[in-house]
């Protein structure tokens, strides 16, 4: 008996601490939660699923509209990046010329800056502009080229150009018979619809479609709806193909590697950029001539405040608004990340203008509508202003929902 005492204690220690631990796991939050789009498989670009489009380009004559952002990483651990144009030079696709949207193939031109043809110095290919005056290309352009791809970085945002010059390659392409592929790519503010509906009578190069300010869908979904809701000229069909993006879901966190223009530099301000930019048709900077710009907002007619800030000439800014002069605003870098507009800021900003003008004729253009002005100088608060929204942003939200790639 005495032998086995010490036994029957060791059995019941064993016993109680295997139970322990057994509950202890459950109690456990479990490590990995699939269901958390945060902490997704990583993201794979349209053009990093090379093997997808590959032999849609071979022994074809290929053409690519680009900038930038059409980049493939090299090497994960250290981030490094290769062009697309690059990757398939050396992959032998035959590349005969760059179409280049807004701010050029380099991706450092001012807003509305005119660009001019050329060469790439390191590939030695034609490039040519796809702004000003030459914003759709022409049939003695496109003479000779077999498929277009088209691979630039959006931001979600209807006044940012590059869905308008994916709407003039698709229709371009439709009238003389060429596909066009899309390689897909995340949109950082795809999280969210929201804002006023344009009106047709308004459309410009900064809005081109009946769809809100932020409007929730990729590059390759926006084109998908263009064709599907026949909004090339006279209801034309381009042959479209999309190389959809792996692990992504609109709900996905996403940072760009690289600026998608000279004037987005980071992700706060791209987040804050659908917001900002109404600025933009206000005599109120939204931070150009600054290293914070859609970041924060000002000029000299607002009240005096501790922030305050003077716009000089730097890359992607010339000419900037109030150069050189010193401007009273706000600072937004610390703001929580956005998931809907933000119109008080705008609000505020015309409360405090000791200027005669607030508005310019670009507002128009941005809002896509009149509607916007008019409620604002009318006094309507933000929360009666976003009411006026509901009823289009729900028919959008029926049309987008027919070209969702990604849930």
């Amino acid at each position: 008996m005495i032998l086995f005492k010490p036994f029957k204690s060791t059995y019941l220690f064993l016993f109680l601490f295997l139970n322990f631990q057994l509950i202890s796991c459950a109690q456990k939050p479990p490590e990995n939660n699939k269901n958390d789009p945060k902490k997704s498989a990583i993201i794979k670009t349209g053009a990093e699923r090379t093997r997808l489009y590959l032999n849609l380009l071979r022994g074809k004559n290929v053409a690519i509209v680009a900038n930038q952002t059409s980049i493939i990483e090299k090497t994960k651990k250290k981030k490094t990046f290769v062009s697309l144009i690059d990757s398939l030079l050396s992959l032998g696709i035959k590349i005969k010329k760059v179409f280049a949207p807004e701010h050029g193939f380099r991706g450092k031109a001012d807003a509305g800056e005119t660009i001019k043809d050329g060469f790439d110095t390191k590939t030695g290919l034609p490039i040519i502009s796809l702004y000003g005056k030459n914003k759709k290309p022409s049939a003695e352009q496109l003479k000779n080229i077999d498929v277009v791809v088209f691979d630039i970085q959006d931001v979600g945002a209807r006044f940012y150009t590059y869905i308008s010059s994916l709407h003039y390659v698709m229709e371009a392409c439709a009238e003389v018979g060429i596909p066009v592929i899309i390689l897909d790519r995340p949109n950082p503010n795809g999280h969210y619809i929201d804002g006023p509906v344009l009106e047709l009578q308004h459309k410009s190069f900064v809005g081109m479609h009946k769809v809100p300010v932020v409007y929730g869908m990729t590059i390759g979904e926006y084109g998908k709806m263009i064709n599907g809701e026949k909004w090339l000229k006279n209801g034309i069909h381009c042959n479209l193909t999309v190389i959809p993006l792996e692990n992504y879901n609109h709900k996905t966190d996403y940072s760009l590697p690289v600026k998608p223009s000279p004037n987005l530099p980071n992700n706060k301000s791209i987040n804050l950029y659908p917001s900002l930019c109404f600025f933009e048709g206000t005599n109120v900077s939204a931070g150009r001539g600054t290293e914070m710009q859609f970041q924060i907002y000002g000029s000299p007619f607002l009240a005096k405040s501790e922030f305050t800030f003077i716009p000089k000439q730097n890359e992607g800014s010339k000419y900037p608004k109030y150069k050189n002069n010193l401007c009273f605003g706000e600072n937004l870098q610390s703001t929580k990340n956005l998931n809907q507009l933000n119109l008080n800021w705008l609000l505020k900003a015309y409360e405090q203008n000791s200027s005669d003008e607030f508005f310019n004729s670009f507002f128009t253009k941005l809002a896509g509508t009149t509607k916007l002005q008019e409620q604002i100088e009318g006094g309507l608060s933000e929360e009666q202003i976003r009411k006026t929204w509901k009823e289009d942003l729900k028919a959008f939200e029926k049309t987008r929902n027919k070209y969702l790639i990604y849930e």
